[in-house]
């Protein structure tokens, strides 16, 4: 993936192209505007240096010198600390609480049931429904703020994006009278490091 080249600090991400996880990744590094090499990983080849990074041979795996994290939610929040501006997490405990309560909860409610193996047709048609239902709901908070926790972008407006971005593949419309959730929408997809983010496949969806 090409990177600016006034980025910092070059990292290695092994990724996938259609990883909605990695992709979570890819949007932080490039919000950050950190120098990274990706690598796409094929997994029904993966490459031996990634099962040494990760016991479990997963991506998103993110290399930094010594260091190689998994988990996406981890990576992000890591990220955030070894590189803090821009900042993407609240500097108040109560706030970073809550920014992070709701990433977890996207995980469990979202996620999981449409992006991990295990879950049956039934589970997924739930947490669509659900999806389908908060995001409306919340076009009366993005009628006051411009992002999930005001009016700053934080690690939970990334940790969603990806999911948003996939909306029209899963089927799930959002109704044309929450206005402001759309709006809310269009505005992180037009966000430069969002646009750098998007690997080709990703950029196929729409």
């Amino acid at each position: 993936m090409a990177t600016p080249s006034n980025k910092k600090t070059l990292m290695t991400l092994y990724s996938a192209p259609d990883c909605v996880f990695a992709h979570r990744v890819r949007f932080v590094l490039e919000e950050k505007a950190m120098e990274y090499q990706c690598i796409d990983v094929n997994f029904s080849d993966k490459p031996e240096d990634l099962l040494e990074l990760n016991p479990y041979g997963e991506v998103p795996t993110l290399v930094d010198r010594e260091l190689a994290i998994f988990e996406s939610f981890l990576i992000i929040e890591y990220l955030d600390e070894r590189f803090p501006h821009p900042p993407l997490i609240p500097v108040d405990p109560i706030s970073r609480a809550k920014v992070r309560l709701g990433l977890l909860q996207f995980d469990r409610d979202w996620f999981e049931p449409l992006f991990r193996p295990g879950h049956d047709q039934a589970e997924q048609d739930r947490a669509k429904e659900s999806l389908r239902r908060s995001l409306a709901q919340l076009s009366s908070l993005f009628s006051q703020q411009r992002y999930l926790f005001g009016d700053e972008l934080s690690i939970a407006d990334c940790g969603l994006a990806p999911l948003l971005w996939r909306l029209p593949v899963l089927g799930v419309e959002i109704p044309k009278g929450a206005k402001a959730t759309l709006d809310y929408m269009e505005r992180i997809f037009a966000l430069e490091s969002f646009q750098r983010s998007l690997s080709p496949a990703e950029k196929a969806l729409r």
